[in-house]
């Protein structure tokens, strides 16, 4: 990730587009099995072209009246359930258009931080969130190893047996310690104030994300989201403290007028 967001624009667009697509797949997959498969194509078509069209309109000067294309797979979608003779075709389908909300979305926003008003690439920003985010995670993981595996306080017992108060409030430290970091280093040019809030947010919404994903992989009785990667699961399971922490990181930018 580090490596594609360094090299440029084009390479890390293309590490997004394989990324998002393979998150998209793993979630239909996950929520629907082997049901919907033309629903299941043409959802993760739409959110492939949510992120790369959002990536032209930010990077490229695209005219942004193009991301109305992707209404027509979206359509297609509602269009391909008449056809099918599942009876549970109408209370299963939310799960097409959630993929796209859950797993596409959240990157394309992502462009709008990765790019200034005259499409200059700034990649700084995003990898700040990107490090906020791996450090949270792992003083949440060490803390929690150390403290609160045996004799500690769980989180949310119901959802995620594992995750312990203990290692929230050291995610919560590492990530705080790294926002003040990234500003001495002058990573970002944000204030420090507005630095730790981010870390805060982050640390936050990606306990939350974390959370939501546990809660869907218990939902359809998984273990992991996918296989790509043996012992830790597939690239959602990666993934899921930041579909939910960058949306919130990235309006609180936003609204701020930080960039």
């Amino acid at each position: 990730m580090i490596g594609a967001l360094l090299t440029g624009p084009v390479i890390f667009a293309l590490v997004m587009l394989f990324s998002i697509g393979l998150m998209m797949v793993e979630y239909v997959q996950m929520s629907l099995g082997k049901s919907f498969k033309t629903a299941q194509m043409l959802s993760v078509t739409s959110g492939l072209m949510l992120y790369l069209f959002m990536f032209m309109h930010k990077g490229f000067g695209m005219d942004i009246k193009y991301i109305y294309l992707v209404s027509f797979p979206v359509l297609g979608i509602f269009i391909t359930l008449l056809y099918e003779k599942n009876v549970e075709s109408y209370s299963r389908h939310p799960y097409l258009i959630s993929a796209i909300l859950y797993a596409a979305l959240p990157f394309a926003l992502t462009n709008f931080i990765l790019f200034t008003s005259t499409g200059e690439y700034k990649p700084l920003i995003l990898l700040s969130l990107f490090i906020i985010t791996w450090s949270s995670d792992v003083g949440a993981y060490v803390i929690g190893m150390l403290f609160g595996q045996k004799k500690g306080h769980k989180l949310f017992p119901s959802i995620s047996p594992k995750k312990s108060w203990e290692g929230f409030f050291g995610g919560l430290f590492f990530a705080l310690l790294t926002g003040v970091l990234l500003f001495i280093f002058k990573l970002t040019d944000f204030p420090l104030l507005h630095m730790i809030a981010i870390s805060l947010i982050i640390n936050l919404f990606g306990v939350l994300g974390d959370l939501v994903e546990s809660q869907l992989k218990r939902n359809f009785g998984v273990k992991d989201s996918g296989k790509l990667m043996p012992g830790h699961g597939g690239l959602l399971d990666r993934f899921d403290g930041t579909l939910i922490a960058f949306p919130a990181a990235i309006a609180y930018i936003k609204l701020c007028s930080l960039i």
